[in-house]
């Protein structure tokens, strides 16, 4: 699958060493596809396996990169955004180093900046979690 963005450091609020996409390869309004590959330096791994932490955080960082990727289009800066909630959650294998993920977003519903979304981490075309996840974006702060 081809990427949109390879470079998508500029759109997480996450840096180094805490960011887990490294690629935007679909965009639409209702869904997102990103891909991270596991390199030595994650702070995720165990015994050279990716734990639940970091197949969670590459999930909710999938869903930024999807809400900081509708701004950037609209040539608007992005607010900062947390998770909310986890649920539904299921996974069934934790990638190896060196593995690359393909995640998979799609949005239930959006409203009054809360969003639910469900989706999917796939390795080598094999589902490996999935989970429900809700979002809320940062109430803006007034200026003094």
């Amino acid at each position: 699958m081809n990427s949109i963005i390879t470079e998508v450091k500029e759109l997480l609020p996450q840096k180094f060493p805490f960011a887990m996409v490294d690629a935007l390869a679909y965009y639409d309004e209702e869904k997102v596809v990103t891909h991270f590959t596991i390199k030595e330096d994650n702070l995720f791994l165990e015994d050279g396996r990716m734990n639940e932490s970091g197949l969670i955080e590459n999930f909710a960082q999938s869903i930024a990169l999807h809400t900081s990727y509708g701004f950037y289009i609209r040539d608007e800066i992005a607010p900062v955004g947390y998770i909310g909630n986890v649920t539904n959650l299921s996974i069934t294998d934790f990638p190896k180093l060196g593995e690359v993920l393909e995640t998979r977003v799609k949005i239930i519903q959006e409203f009054m900046g809360i969003t639910l979304v469900e989706g999917e981490i796939l390795l080598n075309n094999q589902v490996i979690f999935t989970s429900k996840m809700k979002t809320f974006i940062a109430a803006e702060t007034p200026a003094n």
